[in-house]
């Protein structure tokens, strides 16, 4: 059975795109799938460091594309998961260095491979974002709940809904319960109804994605890392499965939980 190719996308870059990447992948990994990561940010490549594989590049998914070398030869092989493999973007070549027809045949080719092939795109929609779209065939958004981020979002998944693809699903990142519950932050009602499309899942700001984004380690390998039990959930509800969202709610006392029960208006019930 051939395995199917996901892009990750933004609007706005910083939102937490290649973290996602990273996250879900591993977590799909370690449910015992065949999983494969492209890096697609020509120029820049970030997800090896993301994933501590800096130090193991050789070739990158350009030289692969233009035949210097075969696609197993640019797999670099996870460090804690022995069925997850990622290929590095180019650091010193540009995007135009591959088209998007490129990408989906080296795509098509190695589905065979693989359950699930996850591709890291650039943010925005030039040509980086037009190559890993070109390959795909299901999307998902990820963005923080701010209002330029959202902003950019919905922009985003109306090029993905124009390329013919399925509506996108999102990633709400970096939520912060506290904010939504004091009106300094949007609900995630109020996205969902900007943006029109389902939800994947929430994650909390956490400040271990900082420490394991520093130590090359995905959050998802940490059984007590909030944001990592988030992408856990996300890559369960990826493979099909109805798994509840975690609760983020901020716990302030019985004169919250009281208002909670009886409904008080102005009420925020945020989920992850």
């Amino acid at each position: 059975m051939e395995g199917e190719v996901y892009v990750i996308n933004s609007g706005k870059g910083g939102v937490g795109k290649t973290t996602a990447t990273a996250n879900v992948g591993s977590a799909l990994s370690m449910r015992g799938h065949r999983v494969l990561l492209i890096d697609a940010d020509i120029g820049l490549r970030n997800l090896d460091v993301v994933m501590g594989l800096e130090n193991r590049i050789v070739y990158d998914i350009v030289q692969v594309i233009e035949g210097v070398c075969q696609p197993q030869q640019a797999m670099m092989r996870d460090r804690l998961t022995e069925n997850l493999y990622v290929i590095p973007a180019a650091q010193t070549r540009d995007k135009s260095a591959v088209t998007g027809e490129q990408v989906k045949k080296l795509c098509d080719e190695l589905k065979q491979d693989f359950d699930y092939i996850i591709i890291d795109s650039p943010a925005g929609i030039e040509q980086g974002f037009k190559n890993a779209m070109a390959a795909a065939d299901k999307a998902i958004v990820v963005t923080t709940p701010d209002v330029a981020a959202i902003r950019d979002a919905d922009r985003v998944i109306g090029f993905i809904e124009a390329a013919g693809l399925s509506k996108p699903e999102l990633i709400l990142n970096r939520v912060r319960p506290g904010m939504v519950r004091r009106g300094d932050m949007m609900t995630t009602e109020d996205i969902l109804d900007l943006l029109s499309v389902s939800l994947l899942g929430i994650v909390p700001e956490d400040e271990k994605i900082v420490v394991s984004t520093n130590k090359g380690v995905p959050a998802v390998h940490d059984m007590n890392c909030r944001s990592g039990e988030s992408f856990r959930r996300i890559a369960a509800r990826v493979e099909g499965e109805d798994v509840p969202m975690m609760r983020m709610e901020v716990r302030d006392g019985i004169f919250t939980w009281f208002k909670k029960m009886v409904g008080f208006k102005g009420t925020v019930r945020a989920n992850a």
